[in-house]
């Protein structure tokens, strides 16, 4: 898996002395990051749209999770468990229901723009809050019933049976003390890409940044050709 791009691609290099750390690396070795994940931490960086906090990338189709420091540099990138339901959006009363009491149906990861942090919670003590109004954070992977395979599934390198929590995310407790507590201590933006919903209804502004830049591309192209 090429990690390369967030040293080359989504922030400068600068003083080799003052870099950060390598990144974790804890995807699988053939398993790619999407075009679409590397162009939208591009332009979170260019546009400052985290404003200057550090930020994550998580895609529910490829199962991936990316963390990048407020500096725009990779901290790392791992598998991640998701809501088991397709879809975009939580459900109307959902963060006040048991796990339990959760219908199958609205067991979703809502995508798209989050502040989130460090906050209390009422049975978990203090976590990390990706939206905290739907009840949704990222933590990592809690004992469970032994039937949902939690850990197994991480350990797979399909990301096809990923989706088994009740909407928050998990990562494995190795990466989420090496990489997400660290990165995030102080808050963060995280980015949630859709099941369903189109890019530029769930990031208007990079869907219009990113129509605007294949434009110019394409015109480039044709005065090439002429």
């Amino acid at each position: 898996m090429a990690l390369a791009f967030a040293c080359a691609g989504v922030a400068s290099a600068g003083n080799p002395a003052t870099q950060p750390p390598a990144a974790v690396d804890a995807l699988p070795p053939d398993q790619h990051v999407s075009e679409t994940v590397i162009e939208l931490a591009g332009w979170v960086v260019a546009s400052k749209d985290s404003q200057g906090y550090p930020f994550a990338i998580m895609d529910k189709a490829a199962a991936q999770i990316l963390v990048f420091g407020g500096d725009g540099k990779l901290r790392g990138a791992a598998p991640a468990l998701f809501g088991s339901a397709t879809g975009d959006h939580s459900a109307p009363g959902v963060a006040g229901l048991a796990l339990r009491a959760i219908p199958g149906r609205d067991r979703t990861t809502p995508a798209g723009r989050f502040v989130g942090g460090y906050g209390p919670s009422i049975d978990a003590g203090r976590v990390l809050w990706v939206d905290y109004d739907s009840a949704v954070s990222l933590h990592p992977t809690p004992p469970g019933p032994p039937a949902e395979k939690r850990a197994e599934r991480l350990a797979t390198p399909t990301p096809d049976d990923n989706r088994v929590t009740h909407g928050c995310i998990n990562v494995t407790p190795e990466f989420y003390e090496a990489v997400v507590h660290a990165t995030f201590e102080r808050g963060g933006v995280f980015y949630i890409l859709p099941d369903k919903d189109s890019l530029a209804s769930t990031f208007p502004a990079f869907a219009q940044s990113r129509g605007a830049a294949q434009a110019d591309d394409r015109k480039d192209h044709r005065h090439a050709g002429k």
